[in-house]
């Protein structure tokens, strides 16, 4: 068990973020968390952190960085691991759980897609990687019966999609299993208390500043 103090160093909008905030409720670690502005970062954030990004995870004098890596640390120094005890298991989860970052990162080029063209293109993209999901998915949780890394590394993606549904249907979780899976992570407890009941407006709210072509759409709704 670590006895050192954690603090996370976030913004309330990071879908990165937000995987490290669910395993921090999951397994009730004491934290802080301290929120920063990216659009205006402080000096001491851009000394500490190597690629400019949160989360941040400071333990005592150090400081970890990525969100994968935090989670795994979080859940190697405290007791119950949310990993498979397989060792070809845990690989897998790993792998999905890279594959999840890359899946944000599409929906981050769709979000801010300048054109319709562009915007198509990552819609689709999206889906085929949901495809690929959809294969692999045991629900109700990734795995089965038990909430593991995996789950907390997708399940903000699903309240992005809550933002985008009160804009359109854009077709990206129509999947069964997907459909499935979404809706139990919407009611775990830890997932739902990381989210605030407002976020969805929030990040339209958030969309509303950007010149993309999905804040076109927005705006007309």
């Amino acid at each position: 068990m670590h006895n050192q103090p954690l603090e996370l160093v976030s913004h309330n909008l990071c879908p990165f973020v937000k995987r490290a905030v669910i395993l921090l409720l999951e397994k009730e670690i004491p934290h802080q968390l301290t929120y920063i502005d990216l659009a205006n970062k402080p000096d001491w954030f851009r000394q500490i952190s190597p690629l400019g990004k949160v989360p941040l995870l400071r333990v005592g004098s150090e400081t970890l960085f990525e969100s994968a890596v935090i989670c795994e640390y979080l859940d190697e120094v405290t007791p119950g691991s949310l990993h498979p005890l397989d060792p070809l298991e845990k690989a897998r989860h790993r792998a999905w759980i890279e594959f999840a970052s890359n899946l944000l990162m599409v929906m981050y080029d769709l979000i801010n897609a300048p054109t319709e063209a562009l915007f198509e293109q990552k819609r689709h993209e999206l889906i085929d990687k949901l495809t690929w999901v959809e294969q692999y998915l045991k629900p109700p949780y990734f795995a089965g019966e038990s909430f593991s890394l995996v789950d907390a590394a997708y399940a903000p993606m699903f309240y992005y999609f809550d933002a985008l549904d009160e804009i359109a249907n854009f077709g990206l979780a129509e999947a069964d299993k997907i459909k499935r899976w979404r809706q139990t992570l919407k009611n775990h407890p830890s997932v739902k208390k990381a989210f605030s009941e407002d976020y969805s407006q929030q990040l339209l709210l958030l969309l509303d500043q950007r010149s993309s072509y999905l804040s076109s759409l927005a705006r007309q709704t």
